[in-house]
Parts: C-alpha cells; sequence; structure tokens
C-alpha cells in the first residue's frame, strides 16, 4: 500500500514538473513576444509627443519659424497627493480655477494633461511644490520671431502643431515630422518608476524661402502708411524678380500676428493677392496694346481719334476719364485713353483677344506654392455680350488677381517670357543636405521685339504727359501702368460711384529690371485714381528696395546730373 502512494506522488510530481515546463516552454519560446508586448502595456504607458517641425528662413538665412522647446504639465490621478494649499497655490502659477485642476485630479485616469506648453519661469515655479502624481513633458511651440511680418506667406499651425494656413500648410509634408514618444515605466502597483523620451524623435525639413526680410519689411511699412493716408478697407502688394519669378515681398493689410492667431479674424488672414479677385482696369491694357503689336495690326504712330471722349459699343456708352483729342497708338497706352483702347480692342476682334489672354495665363491659377489660389476667369467667345468687346480690353467683364497682373507685367519686363512665382526655393533636411531645388518653367508669350516696344510704351506712362507721373523712381527708370478699377455695387447690379480699387504695376530700372512689383488699394478715401494712390506707394518702396540691392542708378541718370552741376 505504501509503495503504491510512493508510485502515485512520484507521478504527479513528474506530471506536475512536466506541465511546468511545457508551460514555461510556451511562456518563454513559443509565445514570448505575445506576452512581453502584453506585460509591457501593463507596465509602460506611452504618450505621443507633438512634431518637430522645421525651420523657415529668409533667402539670406533669417528665420521666419522655429520651435521653443517648453514643457506641459500632466496628471496620474491614481498617484495625485495634494492638499488645499497647494491646489491653490498650483492654481495660482496656471491661472486656471483650482475646481478646474481639482476636477482632472479627479478623472481616474493615469494620464490627464493639466496644461501645455508652459512658460520656462511657469514650470520652474510648479517644479517645486514638489506634487506628487504630476509631472512633465517636453514639447515643442511653434515659434515666429517676426511676429505679424510675412505673416501670409508663413502662415500658422494650431495648438496641436498641425498646419491651417500659408506655407505651413502647403510644404506640412516636408516641415512636419513624428516628435517620438514619452515613456513612463510603472511597478506592479502602477506607481511610476521612471519617464524617458524616445532618443528617435527627429525635427522635420528646413524651408528656405525666396523672401527677403528687410524688402518685406519695406513693403509692408509702405502698405500700412497707404492705408493711413487714404483710408482704405485693404492693400496689397507683391514684388518679384520679372525673370526668375521669384517673390521677394508679398504683403497684405490687414495682417495679424502669427504669435497671437487667436485675434485674427478671416478677414485678416486672407491672402488677397492670390485669394481675391477683381475687374483690373487699366492695367488689363497690356493685352491688347501687346496683341496688336504682335499681330502687327498697328505701329507706334498710328493715329486715334479720340476727341469726342466716348465711344458706344452695343448700346452703351464708354468714356475716357479725361478727354483727349488725336493720340498716337503710344499716347492710347501712356494716357490709358479708354476710346482709343476699345479702338484697338474692335480691331483685334475677340477670338484674338481672348487668345492672347489665355496666352497670358488669365482665367487659369499662376502655380504659386500657396494654398488657397484662385484662377479668375475670363469668358470664351462665345458667350461674350454685344459690350464685352468694349469692357474687356479696358479690364472689365473680366476677374484676376494681383498676382497675375504682375506675372503679366514681368513677361514685357523679361522679353517676352511667362515665368513662374515661387516662394521656396529649396528644401534641406536637419543636416543641411537639399532634397528639392525649385525648377521653374518658362513660356513664351511674346516676341522680344514686342516686349521692347512695349516696354518703351510703358516708360512713358511715368513720364510728364503719363498717368503715374508720381511713381517715377530717383536715379532709375520706371515701366509700368496704372489701373482704376469700379466695383461692381452688389445692391443695384451697376458699378459703384464711390467704391474704386487703385493700383499700379511695373518694373525697376526699366531696361534691366531687377523688381517687378504691384501695388493694390482696396477703396481709397479722397482719391482713386491708380496714379495718385497706388503710384506713390510704388515709388517710395523702389527707392529703398533699389538702394538696399545697391542697384546703380540709370546711365543717363548720372549723366544728367553731372551736366546740371556744371
Amino acid at each position: 500500500m505504501n509503495r503504491r502512494r510512493i508510485v502515485i506522488l512520484n507521478t504527479v510530481i513528474v506530471f506536475g514538473f512536466f506541465a511546468v515546463f511545457f508551460r514555461l516552454t510556451d511562456l518563454m519560446v513559443f509565445n514570448h513576444a505575445i506576452y512581453a508586448e502584453r506585460a509591457k502595456s501593463q507596465q509602460v504607458k506611452a504618450e505621443d509627443i507633438q512634431v518637430r517641425r522645421g525651420n523657415i528662413y529668409d533667402r539670406k538665412g533669417r528665420a521666419f519659424a522655429v520651435n521653443l522647446e517648453l514643457e506641459s504639465l500632466y496628471c496620474d490621478s491614481k498617484e495625485v497627493v495634494v492638499d488645499k494649499d497647494g491646489l491653490q497655490r498650483l492654481s495660482g502659477i496656471l491661472g486656471m480655477d483650482a475646481k478646474v485642476i481639482q476636477a482632472k485630479f479627479k478623472q481616474g485616469k493615469r494620464f490627464t494633461w493639466i496644461n501645455r506648453k508652459l512658460a520656462q519661469d511657469t514650470a520652474a515655479q510648479i517644479k517645486k511644490l514638489k506634487i506628487d502624481g504630476i509631472g512633465f513633458v517636453p514639447e515643442a511651440k511653434r515659434y515666429y520671431p517676426k511676429g505679424i511680418l510675412a505673416s501670409h506667406v508663413i502662415g500658422m499651425v494650431g495648438r496641436e502643431n498641425q498646419p491651417l494656413e500659408g506655407l505651413e500648410l502647403k510644404y506640412n509634408k516636408y516641415l512636419s515630422i513624428a516628435g517620438g514618444k514619452v515613456y513612463f515605466a510603472r511597478d506592479a502597483s502602477g506607481k511610476q518608476l521612471s519617464s524617458g523620451v524616445d532618443m528617435e524623435e527627429a525635427k522635420g525639413n528646413d524651408l528656405l524661402l525666396t523672401l527677403d526680410e528687410a524688402l518685406q519689411y519695406i513693403v509692408e511699412k509702405e502698405l500700412d502708411k497707404a492705408m493711413a493716408q487714404w483710408k482704405s478697407v485693404a492693400a496689397s502688394a507683391i514684388m518679384m524678380d520679372p525673370f526668375t519669378g521669384e517673390i521677394l515681398a508679398l504683403a497684405n493689410r490687414p495682417a495679424y500676428d502669427l504669435n497671437d492667431t487667436g485675434r485674427a479674424n478671416q478677414n485678416a488672414i486672407r491672402n488677397r493677392v492670390i485669394t481675391d479677385i477683381y475687374e483690373p482696369g487699366s492695367t488689363f491694357k497690356v493685352i491688347i496694346g501687346t496683341a496688336a503689336l504682335e499681330e502687327k495690326l498697328y505701329n507706334l504712330d498710328s493715329k486715334f481719334d479720340c476727341s469726342r471722349g466716348a465711344i458706344e459699343v452695343g448700346g452703351k456708352v464708354i468714356r475716357d476719364a479725361h478727354r483727349h483729342g488725336m493720340l498716337t497708338f503710344k499716347e492710347v497706352i501712356q494716357k490709358s485713353s479708354n476710346v482709343g483702347s476699345i479702338m484697338i480692342g474692335m480691331k483685334l476682334g475677340k477670338e484674338r483677344l481672348y487668345r492672347y489672354a489665355k496666352l497670358y495665363g488669365f482665367g487659369d491659377e499662376t502655380g504659386i506654392d500657396m494654398p488657397g489660389e484662385v484662377s479668375g476667369w475670363i469668358r470664351k467667345p462665345d458667350s461674350w455680350s454685344a459690350t464685352s468687346i468694349g469692357a474687356i480690353p479696358i479690364g472689365q467683364e473680366v476677374a484676376v488677381t494681383p498676382l497675375q497682373i504682375l506675372r503679366a507685367y514681368s513677361a514685357i519686363a523679361n522679353g517676352g517670357s511667362l515665368v513662374q512665382p515661387h516662394l521656396v526655393s529649396e528644401i534641406r533636411t536637419p543636416e543641411g543636405r537639399t532634397i528639392f531645388s525649385f525648377q521653374g518653367e518658362t513660356k513664351r508669350v511674346l516676341t522680344e521685339k514686342t516686349a521692347k516696344v512695349f516696354k518703351d510704351i510703358l516708360k512713358t506712362v511715368v513720364e510728364v504727359g503719363g498717368t503715374a507721373t508720381e511713381a517715377a523712381v530717383e536715379g532709375n527708370q520706371v515701366a509700368g501702368k496704372t489701373g482704376t478699377a469700379q466695383l461692381i455695387d452688389h445692391r443695384t447690379g451697376r458699378y459703384s460711384k464711390d467704391r474704386f480699387i487703385s493700383s499700379f504695376v511695373g518694373f525697376v530700372p526699366a531696361d534691366n529690371p531687377k523688381i517687378a512689383m504691384i501695388v493694390v488699394i482696396y477703396e481709397p478715401k479722397g482719391q482713386i485714381y491708380g496714379g495718385i494712390v497706388a503710384g506713390p506707394v510704388f515709388r517710395d518702396i523702389a527707392n529703398q528696395a533699389l538702394s538696399y540691392m545697391n542697384v546703380p542708378m540709370d546711365e543717363d541718370y548720372r549723366n544728367d546730373l553731372l551736366l546740371v552741376s556744371k
């Protein structure tokens, strides 16, 4: 009997050892990865760290957007130990209601945010309280050193560093890299043992812009002055290299502070130079002028009888702002005669007029690397009304953006090619390796001869007898065109008698252009003509810009100075 019990006991023991052996083999060999991961999930709490975005620099390496490394406060509801006095002190430091903080403590979660991206001194004060169950996680906060400067270009991000506007949105896939994780190790009772940041976290790629901070400042300063002088609703300006399409400055008013976006309204955020369309008025006369020369319909001395001061088209009478007599082709553009321009347009015909407008890119997006660009519109000839052949040559019944107008005039400046406007020249890794370099496309729209002849005509616009003598730049000849466009009164469906858009577009020095620029003033008060309202803004910006860029005076101007000094 005793022997039988011994055998049974030994059998049970051996079976037990085998059962333990097979279970350990299952745990440690066959299903090791599964159980190890399960254990890790119970012992370690992981939280995502916000992305580390790349920096944004101007063409000379000056920072427009960087990251600040701040600390965010969290709590472990099951570990928080704080008395009433400690809670009140924490409330005072954070500027938060004590009841709100206490509610977070009582959520029963192992991880709850209390406040994010605290200032360094704020975090230091909280650490001195030594409250059990609260801790800090490093997080990146987007910071814009220039504040309001170039706000419509740079754009902004939200609280979670998500892109919302501008280049921050357009190039997000390059700028934004996952920020890694922070790990919290716990013992069997759930108490935190340690925390650490994943060392594999990475920083996004950097953008190198075509913008120049100094030129951007000059443009914005002068727009502010114009807004104050003319009490206008808004204002916009773009400065571009007419040969490369590089945007040197782009600004709108009103604007907003990128570090205080909570106060910005939609009116301030709108990037008007690419999102707002308007009837361009006389700046659109570049189409009929160059098309007529290209088609060899007229020469510079061709005569137009504008003495009546008005012309009837499709039963509608269109008048000149100022009455003229007999004008040459050159003078029609110089003096911005609507009557003469319509005569040229009628000679061209609607098919050729439409074809040249499309050739310049009107009705299509320019393709600038910014979100939100609109195409504007020009109707196909088969849908024109009886008055369209009179309206379109003078910039009515078409809708454009300021950037489209600037690109068209840049084609005159560079000898006849349509360039690709752009704001980002390079994208670089944090190590400095270039992973993108802009390669723009150009399209010839005019012969060099036509571009040169029309450039010479545009010079006369800024000379005595032209409509923009106040746009003349000291020491360098300007070529450009004024525009004065009526806005539609939506109550009546007719053109308003007191709401206008005044503009000037041009390039300087005229024979060797360094900058092309458009200035648009929306609804100025007191004056309406582009030469009076927008021309001086162009002049003041150009004077400072050319000095900053060390552009020498024109040879003819220097010779004139020498003659006067004698």
